[in-house]
Order: C-alpha cells, then structure tokens, then sequence
C-alpha cells in the first residue's frame, strides 16, 4: 500500500512580502509586484521591469544573519521560506532520526559577480589580443572563492540541511521553470517508497541580474511593455508580449501521513498525484500540440486516482508568453474534454511575475490556499480577448469556488514539464 504523503508546514519569500498569508492576500486582491529594475542598471534594456523581493528581513528567520551576507541570494531567499515552514510544521521538534528527514530543492544559479567579471574581461582586453594571462591575474586579486561558490545551484539544499541537521536524502533539480515543482514531485516520491519520512521540498532563484535578463531579451521571451509596469505580465490576453521575471523561494513540509497524525501535525493539503515529461522538441519552443503538457497533466490525474471532472482549479504555467499560453490552453482542452470550460485555470504569473525555479512551489502553496479558502485566485490583465486562449481564466477578480481538487501545471525551458494533483485533506 503506497504511504500517503501531506503538506504540514510552507513558507514563501517573494516580491509581495515572506508571509505566506500576505501573499495571498495580495492575490485575491489582484495587485500586483512588479515594478522598474533596482537590482542593476537597467537603463539600456528592452526590458526594464521585474517583480523584485525588497526589504527582505533575514534577520527574522537566522540566528546569525551577518554570515548570510556573503551567501547566495537563492539561499538567502531559501532560508527564509524553509525556516517558515520548518516552524509553522513543528518538523524538528517530531522526534524522527535526522537521517530521516531530508532536503529536496529545484535552485538555480546565486550570485552573479557582473562586476568583477566585467574587470577581469577588461584587464584581459586592454590591447588589441586578447589576454588570458592578465583576465586570471586580475580574477585572482578580486575574486573570493567562498562567494564564487555561493552561484553553485546545490548550495540553498545544502545550506538548509546544515540550518536544521537534516542528514536524509538531499538533492537539487534544475529543470529550468518546472524545477520546485519537480522536486516536490521527486520528494514526495521518497516518502512514498519509505525513504524518508519527511521532506522539505521547493526552490529558490533570481535571474534579476545582468546576465539573465540579457539572455531572456536575446531569446524575445521577456515582456518589454515598460509602461506602466503592473500591465505588463497579461497571460492568455491577446496583447501578451513575454512574461516579467520574478524571484524568491518557496518551501514546503512534505511528511508521510500517519507520523503527521500521530504528533497532530497541522495537516494543510495531501499531494495526491505526480506527472513529469520531456517534450523532447526544442529547447525554448514548447511543443505545438502540447504533448509533453498533455502527458504531464495525464500522469498527475493516473497517479492520483482522479478523473478530469474530479478538477476544480488549474493554476496554470501561464506565462504571457504567446506560444506558451496558447498551447497551454489547447493542452487543457486535451485533457479535461468535455469539462474544459468548467474547470477554471488562472496564472498568478500575472501578478507576482514568474520566479523561474521557485515558480512552481510558489504556485503550489496557492493551489494550498485556494483550497483552504474555497477561492480561486485571478488572472490580472485579462482585457482582450483571444480566439486561441478560450477557457474561464478568472479574469482580473478573485472568485469564491467550491474544490477539492487542484492541478498546478510547471512547463520549463528544454521542455520539461511537471504537473502535481493537490487535494484537501480529508482524514
């Protein structure tokens, strides 16, 4: 008999604040985070906007916040939703063995050193040839080894695991924008199969920084309408134009069923199905008729025991991308058939951006909510409309709803997809 695994603890860091409660509030309110570029220079940018976390008080979740100074931000970022939820769990105080619980994170990369890159560049460049002995002179005298090791992807686990001794199973997925939500998928796995009785599971990431805005401009995936910033993240609106980068982290407890009973865990939602498939197309195209989505979707709804018509909430990848939005769309015509039009499907991308490798246990936390709450978050920005992106998006205003069944849908660069079927938990 499979071990049931539930959601007993989450915490989030993101551009609306490091509560999970003010987040949501900031949802069904329809605001949204995004605003100009503070993080860098972003004068001579097509795109001049992001949903940035500001004021981030680490102090509130570190004992020691001085050391944090020099540490990634992806894992300044990931303490702070794991402390959140490790407190809201009560997971250290449960008496399980420390190589029982373990760390499973999706992070990408955290500092990025443009700065001191770009000195070293024009030591190597100050003659006409290019100089690879003066470029290493010049990184040995700026560079520090212990921050440079601060951008490696694996160091928020890591770091985490060290915080609260978690000597259990710890891993890091990169599976671009499906990376937390693959990880949660991956986590609850191990506590499926016994290897682990409890997990902390999600990501963290920024790509608020030179290089990763540069690169998603290069690729024409980032919006560029600038003004005013809050329009600019509109998914399945005709008018689209790419999405807005966000970042921050989010984290949740993942525990096996009976040891959270057993101590009176606050069980707040059962993470009933997993689905995870490779388009196996191009690397930032997704496929056009969505057969890596369709799959994805399918598998959650087989591995949770469920059936289309058991869905009553889609939180969507819904990037504001125009091919993402639209094959997203017909994916879930594909797969819910006749229900299509009754299953509601929103992107709260449209209002705290999209914060690549936390995107999805950020969303997966709000499929927590909307479940908890019997509500369905909007998608902001739905002013025009468009023949392809057909389906009930609840547009621009939160809507109470009656659910026991959420999808949340992750769709990464490289076409990795990951879908995971949430339920209430009901004993």
């Amino acid at each position: 008999m499979r071990r049931r695994v539930v959601v007993t603890g989450y915490g989030v860091v993101n551009p609306f604040g490091c509560d999970v409660e003010v987040m949501w509030k900031a949802l069904l309110a329809s605001r949204s985070a995004v605003g100009p570029i503070t993080l860098f220079d972003a004068t001579h940018y097509p795109t001049k906007i992001a949903a940035e976390v500001r004021n981030y008080p680490i102090e509130d979740f570190v004992s020691d916040p001085d050391a944090w100074l020099r540490r990634g931000r992806h894992a300044r970022f990931a303490i702070g939703a794991a402390t959140q939820a490790v407190r809201m769990s009560g997971i250290l105080d449960a008496g399980l063995a420390p190589e029982r619980v373990g760390v499973y994170l999706g992070a990408g990369e955290g500092n990025q050193d443009f700065p001191n890159f770009m000195a070293m560049l024009a030591a190597g460049a100050s003659t006409p040839e290019f100089h690879l002995d003066a470029f290493m002179r010049r990184g040995r005298d700026l560079v520090d080894s212990k921050y440079e090791g601060e951008q490696e992807p694996n160091m928020p686990a890591a770091h985490v695991a060290s915080t609260f001794d978690l000597q259990g199973p710890n891993c890091n997925s990169l599976t671009a924008c499906a990376a937390s939500s693959q990880a949660v998928g991956e986590a609850t796995e191990l506590i499926r199969q016994g290897q682990a009785d409890a997990m902390l599971a999600g990501g963290a990431h920024s790509m608020i920084h030179p290089f990763g805005v540069t690169g998603f401009n290069l690729l024409t995936a980032l919006s560029t309408s600038n003004d005013p910033p809050e329009k600019a993240s509109r998914p399945f609106d005709k008018l689209r134009d790419g999405f807005v980068l966000g970042e921050g982290a989010g984290v949740v407890v993942l525990e096996e069923l009976e040891h959270a009973r057993r101590r009176g865990a606050p069980i707040v939602g059962e993470v009933l199905g997993y689905g995870t498939t490779a388009d196996a197309y191009r690397i930032t195209d997704i496929h056009p008729e969505g057969r890596g989505a369709i799959g994805c979707m399918r598998q959650a709804l087989v591995d949770g025991r469920l059936n289309p018509g058991d869905i009553g909430y889609v939180n969507a990848h819904g990037t504001s991308t125009s091919v993402n939005d639209r094959v997203e769309t017909l994916a879930c015509k594909e797969v819910f058939g006749e229900f299509a039009r009754r299953v509601p499907v929103s992107s709260t991308k449209s209002m705290m951006g999209h914060l690549i490798a936390a995107a999805g246990v950020t969303e997966m936390i709000v499929c927590l909510l909307a479940l908890r709450d019997q509500t369905l978050p909007p998608t902001i920005n739905q002013e025009v409309a468009d023949p392809d992106c057909d389906l009930d998006y609840v547009p621009n205003v939160a809507r109470p709803s009656k659910l026991k069944v959420a999808l949340n849908n992750s769709f990464g660069f490289g076409g990795q997809n990951v879908t995971l079927a949430l339920g209430r938990f009901n004993g």
